[in-house]
């Protein structure tokens, strides 16, 4: 399988992964939690992927995002840009490193949703992670297209 296959692949199965009925029954809160946090974790395989797929050509050792979207990663075009964008507080990518950093804590990153008692109206972190998640892989499948586009070109 080709870098962009499987990173075609992983971003596919993270969005199936969010779609997958949770059901009702008392295990369903627990069955999201679980659907998140692995869509997030093959959001990070799916990045991984990406960065081997931009870097392809330079033939880098290796391939970790926190290596070469850091300040001293490699001087390539496309990374580049990625962290460019990783400086932009309001872009898909600032959102899914900062989740991917949470993840890996010991706190992980999907929350339980309180049951807000009726006739409250709950307030707080505005949207579930899921639907962040869900416009995250969107705004990242428009994003690679434009990456691949400028890598094919060269």
């Amino acid at each position: 399988m080709t870098p962009r296959s499987r990173t075609n692949q992983l971003l596919y199965q993270a969005e199936l992964l969010l779609e997958t009925p949770v059901g009702s029954d008392e295990h369903a809160q627990a069955r999201r939690m679980a659907a998140e946090e692995g869509s997030l974790a093959l959001a990070e395989l799916a990045l991984q992927s990406l960065l081997r797929e931009v870097t392809e050509l330079a033939n880098l050792e290796r391939h970790d995002w926190r290596e070469l979207l850091g300040p001293e990663g490699a001087g390539i075009a496309e990374l580049h840009r990625l962290r460019e964008l990783a400086a932009r507080p309001d872009s898909w990518l600032a959102w899914l490193l900062a989740k991917l950093e949470a993840l890996h804590g010991s706190d992980g990153v999907a929350r339980r949703r309180s049951g807000a008692a009726a006739g409250l109206i709950a307030v707080g972190s505005g949207a579930a992670l899921g639907e962040e998640l869900s416009w995250c892989l969107a705004e990242a499948k428009a994003e690679i297209a434009a990456l691949r586009e400028t890598s094919e070109e060269w």
